[in-house]
């Protein structure tokens, strides 16, 4: 049988692990998957904590069954992507002694210390906030001093994974950026925001870019999965930076990445600091070049969850079946803090609707609303995001798993007013752009697909009516629980 040749590709992202198996096309043979487990820590009000030893066994054997099911794939490289802001402690010996993920909020108490703000932001690109991985060290070294004394380094989660395979701890630009230790526009960590927050800047390990490569597999993790030692461990980067790599997107393109959350990002080739501090600027993968983005936070495990109370047995596909049946849209869904700064932060939400109850009210307009909720959240981030850096094209670029909802891309068009382009392999985006960046490490001409759908506003949506009742459901819902 002729070997095709590929990469294992490690994807930790916030609900669970994936390995998958990509060929240099792009072309996603397997993905197995497995959900991380995580523990709350008593002494905060709101966190998150796993096991790095835990994990890793996990992903070993994700890799080892998706390698059996793929004989005839020849592994020319292995690489990572990860969920943005979560962290891993790596002690003197080595050891991964706690990770710390992107929903851990441990450092949420101690926000308002940092009011530096207006140098903050121009360093880093963002503001303080529980969600970046510097917070989580503050709390740390606040409560759980044995912990933070263990401190050796730490790296993202994705770089982690390259630690495991290579034996060499790196931290990727596009990560760093997510802990606010990092220079965003001079490409290097801060020795200022390191005196800042109070972290040595000794546990900060070197910067690598996307795509070097660290060094060989370790004898040892080749022997656990049976590939050659000689097999190069290539550096990954960040989930949305790595998603948007799958779309080819070019310096001005504007991008829409639906999962977990859905950052709206434009590729730009300068650094942005917006004075009303709205967006965030951050690295990319891509030398001289930059995201700006906003983000509405939750939106994509929203739905997934919804899904398992309206529709445990059932199919995406008859989700949108019985939503294209629907003759009208009775609920309007706010299940976010989608007009507040803050991030990661609990607030109420719910679903208002005519009462008395509608006879021909469903599950499917609950869920429907869900839909409308992430469009229109993705609308109010999106007219933000062009008040700092303008649209000019016809077209947004989208991408990940949330557009397999072919509604959801239809309301996203409408409510832009804009072209959405989805290329082949959008389902997986940060996994073939893994691919992407390995190929253009390994010197593969790139023989991804070139194809992309077009998804035209609606002409018979009444979309600004249902955004306009979507944003009197937010203030509604915000103003009774502030």
């Amino acid at each position: 049988m002729l070997q095709k040749e590929g990469y294992i590709v490690f994807d930790i992202g916030t609900g669970n692990a994936r390995v998958a198996i990509v060929g240099v096309t792009g072309e996603v043979y397997i993905i197995e998957r497995e959900d991380i487990v995580y523990h709350p820590e008593a002494l905060y009000s709101d966190s998150r904590y796993f096991s790095p030893d835990v994990l890793w066994k996990q992903i070993v054997k994700l890799a080892q069954t998706a390698l059996e099911k793929t004989p005839n794939v020849k592994i020319i490289g292995i690489t990572s992507t990860s969920q943005r802001q979560g962290i891993v402690l790596i002690d003197q010996e080595g050891h991964s002694f706690i990770g710390l993920p992107n929903i851990d909020n441990r450092g949420r108490e101690w926000e308002k210390e940092f009011i530096q703000r207006d140098f903050i932001y121009e360093v880093t690109g963002r503001l303080p906030s529980a969600l970046f991985s510097v917070l989580k060290l503050v709390g740390l070294e606040k409560k759980q001093k044995s912990l933070w004394d263990n401190i050796y380094a730490f790296t993202s989660i994705s770089d982690w994974v390259t630690y495991k395979l290579s034996g060499v701890i790196s931290y990727e630009p596009s990560q760093a950026t997510e802990t606010m230790l990092y220079d965003v526009r001079k490409h290097e960590w801060s020795d200022q925001m390191c005196e800042l927050f109070g972290i040595p800047r000794t546990i900060l390990p070197e910067l690598k870019k996307a795509g070097s490569v660290l060094g060989n597999v370790l004898p040892s993790v080749a022997e656990e999965l049976n590939l050659s030692v000689h097999v190069p461990v290539i550096v990954g980067g960040g989930d949305t930076q790595l998603a948007i790599e799958s779309t080819f997107a070019k310096v001005n393109d504007f991008i829409v990445v639906s999962g977990t959350t859905t950052p709206i990002c434009k590729v730009v080739d300068q650094y942005i600091v917006d004075q009303e501090k709205r967006v965030w600027t951050n690295a990319y993968t891509r030398e001289n070049r930059w995201l700006v983005e906003t983000n509405p936070g939750i939106t994509g495990l929203n739905y997934q969850r919804l899904k398992k109370i309206f529709y445990p047995n059932e199919t995406y596909q008859q989700i949108e079946l019985e939503i294209n049946e629907l003759n009208n849209f009775q609920c309007v869904a706010t299940l976010g803090s989608h007009l507040s700064e803050e991030r990661n932060a609990s607030k109420r939400g719910g679903f208002t609707f005519n009462v008395p109850i509608d006879h021909e009210l469903t599950r499917a307009h609950f869920v429907a609303a869900s839909l409308w909720e992430i469009a229109c959240s993705i609308k109010w981030n999106y007219d933000i995001l062009t008040s700092v850096a303008p649209c000019e094209q016809n077209y947004v670029w989208a991408c990940g798993g949330g557009f397999q909802s072919k509604i959801l891309a239809e309301y996203v068009a409408s409510l832009l007013g804009k072209d959405l382009y989805i290329r082949k392999g959008y389902e997986d985006s940060s996994v073939v752009g893994a691919a992407v960046i390995a190929n253009d490490t390994l010197g593969k001409q790139s023989k991804l697909s070139d194809t992309y759908e077009v998804i035209h506003p609606s002409k018979t949506l009444d979309s600004t009516k249902i955004y306009d009742e979507w944003k009197q459901a937010q203030r509604f819902f915000f103003n009774s629980h502030v």
